[in-house]
């Protein structure tokens, strides 16, 4: 059982788990703003055109109430949701991007020594003046 433990532990404390809790952490308490402004900001203005909160707009079928305005509420979170991610993980790229160096790509063409034309790097001959080429 101890070693069950230390292992958990080793786990557990490895660096990309931490950055996944606090992640999840603070993405949970913006998922929170970012209903709170919908539910109290957009909603109310989106129900302005409906003349009533948005968040109590529904339809009454055989007996059962179906809420779609706070379905919609919903959709109107997840986008904004998503958005913000998209965000951060373009911004998390780009930073990451920052530090490394462009790699070069070697060069597909040389140039003959003789008649001075492109020709593909491998080439042992000159396709223009039929010079041999020295590797």
């Amino acid at each position: 059982m101890k070693k069950f433990l230390q292992e958990f532990k080793s786990f557990a404390m490895k660096g990309n788990v931490l950055d996944l809790a606090v992640g999840v952490i603070i993405g949970a308490a913006f998922q929170a703003v970012v209903a709170s402004l919908t539910k109290n900001i957009l909603a109310p203005i989106i129900g302005l055109f409906a003349k009533q909160n948005f968040d109590a707009l529904h339809w009454e079928v055989l007996g059962t109430t179906i809420g779609y305005g706070a379905f919609i509420t919903s959709l109107i979170n997840f986008t904004i949701m998503a958005f913000v991610v998209f965000l951060l993980v373009k911004a998390m790229n780009r930073l990451a991007s920052i530090g490394k160096k462009k790699e070069e790509k070697e060069p597909e063409t040389k140039k003959c020594p003789y008649c001075l034309n492109e020709i593909n790097i491998k080439a042992t001959r000159c396709p223009a003046c039929t010079s041999h080429l020295q590797e």
